[in-house]
């Protein structure tokens, strides 16, 4: 029985991807998004679903949570049209068109366009006090310049976990809102470039804790401290925090992929200088899964926008997903791109 065959198929359920289904379901091209699953601390909805508010995404003068900002967003798409399957991908086949796309249990699938937008999870420390604290909104952390500036976290010790270049800048931002910013580093020198390490090093808020490791968030509903051990001589003591922020980096969610997109040294999709396309001719990719520098909801939405336009222009000259043509002239993915 010959499988079916979709239009645009969009992997994600981030900002990328819901924002890419949206512009694609104002175009008509009737997208299919497969929204993930509940697995351990990934969420459909991707890092924000982590977020208690959010701050600096445009339109929204008064704080909103991260869920409520990805139920919106989700909201939006399928008030458009977008269909939405809530499950993994578990592999994909890009070595043929159509491509073949696998769910975990539903059947398989054909599409002319993908568009993976499956975001990147931050690497924790591991421990059930920090993910507990995480996920409840209880002043811990994988995102600095999301979270730092709220009012939660100001006036206070806040902790900055890692030793590289992320980290250096996390707690170089801390410094603007935090009373002192302590690095919290498991060796006794920094993985990070000298001019990152020797900056943070000079400022007068910052103090850093050599060859520490954290055993233990302290706190109920809220951060109140951290127990540390000596990674030398394996002393414990305990510091007074109101806040922990993790960065030891990001692994971008592309395993599925089975490296048949060509991906950077750490390991995310690469994709053409200012495009969304990918190795592949006729698949994109948004949002965190191709970008380890900037890393916020906006930049994500905006790299979505562009991966459906691309996708759409792709189907377009190959005579697939065609739209009518206005009376006035103007193409209806024109109008559906169009502001307003």
């Amino acid at each position: 029985m010959p499988l079916s065959t979709e239009n645009i198929v969009i992997i994600g359920s981030g900002p990328a991807a819901w924002t890419a289904a949206i512009y694609a379901a104002r175009a008509n091209l009737n997208p299919l998004v497969f929204e993930g699953e509940p697995v351990g601390t990934e969420l459909p909805g991707g890092q924000l679903m982590l977020t208690t508010d959010i701050e600096n995404f445009p339109g929204f003068p008064e704080p909103i949570s991260g869920p409520e900002l990805m139920e919106r967003v989700k909201a939006q798409a399928v008030h458009h049209g977008t269909r939405v399957v809530s499950e993994l991908v578990r592999e994909v086949d890009f070595s043929q068109r159509p491509f073949t796309v696998t769910p975990n249990y539903s059947s398989p699938l054909q599409a002319h366009t993908v568009i993976v937008a499956t975001g990147a999870a931050a690497k924790w420390i591991g421990l059930d006090s920090e993910l507990r604290l995480a996920q409840h909104g209880g002043g811990v952390s994988a995102c600095a310049v999301c979270d730092g500036a709220m009012p939660f976290y100001r006036n206070k010790r806040l902790a900055v976990v890692g030793g590289g270049d992320t980290a250096m800048e996390e707690a170089m931002y801390l410094t603007k809102f935090a009373s002192e910013v302590v690095i919290i580093h498991r060796r006794d020198s920094f993985r990070a470039s000298k001019v990152m390490a020797n900056r943070v090093l000079a400022h007068p808020k910052v103090r850093v804790l050599w060859n520490s490791q954290v055993t233990e968030v302290v706190g109920d509903e809220f951060i109140t401290g951290l127990k540390l051990a000596d990674t030398v001589t394996g002393a414990v003591r305990e510091i007074e925090v109101g806040g922990l922020f993790v960065a030891i980096g990001h692994t971008p969610n592309t395993r599925f992929l089975q490296g048949q997109l060509d991906v950077t040294e750490h390991g995310y999709i690469k994709v053409s200088p200012w495009r969304t396309a990918t190795s592949v001719d006729g698949v994109f990719a948004a949002g965190d899964v191709i970008d380890d520098y900037y890393r916020q909801a906006i930049t994500s939405a905006g790299t979505g926008c562009m991966a459906a336009l691309e996708a759409e222009r792709w189907l377009a000259h190959h005579g697939i997903g065609e739209t009518p043509v206005l009376e006035t002239g103007e193409s209806s993915i024109a109008a559906a791109t169009a502001e307003g």
